[in-house]
């Protein structure tokens, strides 16, 4: 087998990029897997190269050939000009805004954020002399009135978490650059194959790996690929913190990619189906899924995004907590737990904290990832569970 040239690689589509990419025959050997390189203490040839270093490894935090592939496969489909790993989706977040902030800035966030990235901010970062404001995620161009001569850094995360709304990044994004400001998206849920973040004008994408790029619920990784005039800064304070992902996760991550754009294609199509058939019960509301028509961002998504993933939510018409319990309680195939993106299906009950915005969804929510399970299957254990539901008042 041949060497990937450039220009080949350049002209693979996705699915045939993410098989090839980050594979480098004569370091795993010719096995097709590269293997998980484990170890903190690297041994230099003699003192001259000790000294200056000028090796490419030389411990074990400053990265590893199972580190390096991950690194270049994910820069390559991120359209970015590098990547740092570290050992969660909440780790990305941290030092994707460590490194774009300093006592005495300002940072505005989405309203729609990640709750452990609000409580970051609220806590960590107001400790360190930065202070945080929160905007309607469907602000769009109008963040222009939430600026100040400090802002320094936009965190954006489209579709919202949990509520799904679908932010105008590339209209942000104008206004930030405008006014000097780095520009963060939390990606997790489009990954780079539905969502091509720095064409869009973000500096810094994080990922949880934890999610798709796994697929199996069995490891944690956070990604942040950065644009080039960011990377640089970003590699030296994730090399600073040293904090690297752990080699089993990378491994993990690397061997979960190969096979990513069939089970995300698939998460969309299952997604979909069930999302369409909750929107006819009677018992619901409404579904918030951003692919559907009816969803308040559907036009952008429609022209920013190149699909969906398994993850959305409804809202069911007024019920006690006793009433959504046994709806949920005796499920058999969705388990209640948190995380998602892998091949099992999870549904969560949530209420959503809001600063800038109100959440008043008139009734109680759920949060559905929808796994690999046959949708039938799915709907008849969901079915089960409404007619539980009707039984309790």
């Amino acid at each position: 087998m041949a060497k990937l040239t450039d220009e080949t690689r350049a002209s693979l589509r996705s699915r045939s990029r993410l098989v090839h990419l980050g594979r480098d025959g004569e370091q795993s050997r010719g096995f097709v897997n590269l293997p998980p390189f484990r170890g903190s203490t690297v041994l230099y040839a003699d003192v001259a190269t000790l000294k200056s270093r000028r090796q490419r490894y030389t411990y074990g935090t400053h990265g590893t050939p199972t580190t390096d592939a991950l690194c270049a496969a994910w820069t390559d489909i991120s359209g970015a000009a590098g990547t740092v790993l570290v050992p969660s989706g909440l780790a990305a977040i941290a030092v994707a805004l460590i490194t774009a902030l300093s006592a005495g800035d300002h940072l505005l966030v989405t309203d729609s954020a990640y709750g452990p990235a609000r409580a970051f901010a609220n806590a960590t970062l107001k400790r360190m002399g930065i202070e945080t404001t929160y905007y309607d995620p469907e602000i769009g161009a109008g963040i222009e009135a939430w600026m100040r001569p400090n802002t320094r850094a936009v965190l954006t995360e489209s579709p919202g978490s949990q509520t799904f709304e679908i932010q105008d990044v590339p209209a942000i994004a104008a206004v930030a650059h405008a006014h000097g400001a780095a520009v963060l998206m939390d990606n997790t849920w489009a990954t780079p194959l539905f969502f091509s973040p720095h064409a869009h004008g973000v500096d810094m994408a994080i990922e949880a790996g934890t999610k798709y790029l796994s697929g199996h619920a069995d490891l944690l990784l956070g990604l942040v690929s950065a644009n080039a005039a960011w990377f640089r800064r970003l590699h030296q304070t994730a090399d600073l913190m040293a904090i690297p992902a752990g080699p089993e996760d990378v491994f993990l991550a690397l061997r979960g990619m190969r096979t990513m754009e069939l089970r995300l294609r698939e998460a969309e199509r299952q997604g979909l189906a069930l999302a369409r058939w909750l929107a006819g019960r009677p018992e619901v509301l409404r579904v918030i899924h951003p692919a559907l028509p009816d969803h308040p961002g559907h036009a952008i998504w429609k022209r920013d995004f190149a699909g969906s993933s398994g993850l959305f939510s409804i809202v069911l018409k007024p019920a006690s907590e006793a009433a959504v319990a046994a709806l949920l309680d005796g499920l058999e195939l969705f388990g209640l737990g948190y995380s998602w993106g892998g091949y099992e299906s999870l549904a969560v009950p949530f209420e959503a904290h809001r600063t800038a915005t109100t959440w008043a969804p008139g009734g109680p929510a759920i949060r559905f990832s929808v796994g690999l399970e046959d949708i039938e299957d799915l709907k008849a254990d969901l079915e089960r569970g409404f007619a539980r539901m009707k039984g309790v008042s």
